[in-house]
């Protein structure tokens, strides 16, 4: 026979694994988007740190992304990306390397599957899998449209290698970072700005190891090849006509000789999350132009249909 004190005790306890299961199953929804943020932080931050890092971790907090892709981790640890991604409340994070120029993720949400290729690509791969999305962190050649599109040929071979095609109604794949390479899309502005060619000419007789042009005119090899293999890229496809913008050179290295304007950050998606897309822009104003000489891309996809 139960006393009142144990029978109050006993509703007590009920009453608390109760609110326990409830929270619980809350936490475990799924999200139903991802937004991501892909950036080519320049150097790791090893040239003109202050007041630099510290403004770009402020502004990507201020952007409450779910998935950060970067580029030009130099000198960071896994540590360092860490407390990076807790700067901006993403407890989990993957890096692609220590040496050169690595690339690196942080997330929201646990990272499940990650890959680290080296061989065949001049920076590396980072693949990972986030909330059943695939995500290639992407730094190809920076002055070699040869080795870019063979870079292109490496990557398809991944994601021929992943449980579902690219083709397949069910693959949910991303591609992000710096591809360092020019889009068809973008031609016409190109072939309007004389300056560019006339850059890469001048940077091809400086280095013998340099092929930034293909007799003499610039090269669309590597993105062509990424969109042969199906992919969409976000940002050509939800602009208007007329509505380019570029992605480098940002004014921050305005002192420096890099040519004119162009568009080397990409997001890319599999043709089945087209439709999933909400939101897909270059993040370029007067403050992300002083963060970094790349300026921030960003897209954000739908997961599941809204309750």
């Amino acid at each position: 026979m139960f006393t009142p004190l144990l029978r109050r005790s006993s509703v007590l306890i009920a009453t608390l694994l109760i609110l326990t299961l409830v929270s619980e199953t809350v936490e475990a929804e799924p999200p139903t988007q991802l937004k991501l943020i892909t950036h080519n932080v320049w150097y790791g931050f090893t040239k003109r740190p202050d007041p630099r890092y510290e403004d770009w971790r402020a502004w990507m907090r201020s952007q409450a992304a779910d998935v950060v892709c970067l580029q030009e981790l130099n000198e960071y640890t896994p540590a360092k990306l860490a407390s990076d991604g807790a700067a901006w409340s993403h407890p989990h994070s993957a890096l692609l390397k220590q040496d050169g120029f690595p690339t690196g993720i942080t997330s929201r949400f646990p990272i499940h599957n990650v890959k680290r290729i080296r061989e065949g690509f001049h920076h590396g791969l980072l693949r990972c899998q986030i909330e059943g999305v695939w995500i290639f962190v992407i730094h190809f050649h920076p002055f070699n449209y040869a080795r870019r599109i063979e870079e292109a040929a490496l990557l398809a071979d991944e994601i021929a290698a992943l449980p579902a095609s690219p083709h397949d109604a069910a693959a949910r794949i991303v591609l992000a970072g710096d591809f360092n390479g020019f889009s068809p899309a973008d031609k016409p502005t190109y072939d309007a700005d004389p300056r560019l060619e006339a850059f890469f000419t001048r940077l091809d007789a400086k280095n013998p190891q340099a092929r930034n042009l293909n007799n003499g005119h610039l090269d669309y090899g590597g993105i062509t090849a990424i969109l042969a293999q199906g992919f969409v890229d976000l940002i050509a496809s939800e602009r208007g006509e007329g509505q380019f913008v570029g992605t480098f050179p940002a004014p921050l290295v305005a002192e420096e000789d890099h040519g004119t304007d162009r568009r080397l950050d990409y997001i890319f998606v599999s043709p089945s999350l087209q439709n999933a897309v909400t939101e897909a822009a270059i993040l370029r104003d007067t403050t992300t132009e002083m963060l970094s000489d790349h300026i921030p891309v960003t897209a954000t996809i739908q997961l599941q249909a809204q309750p």
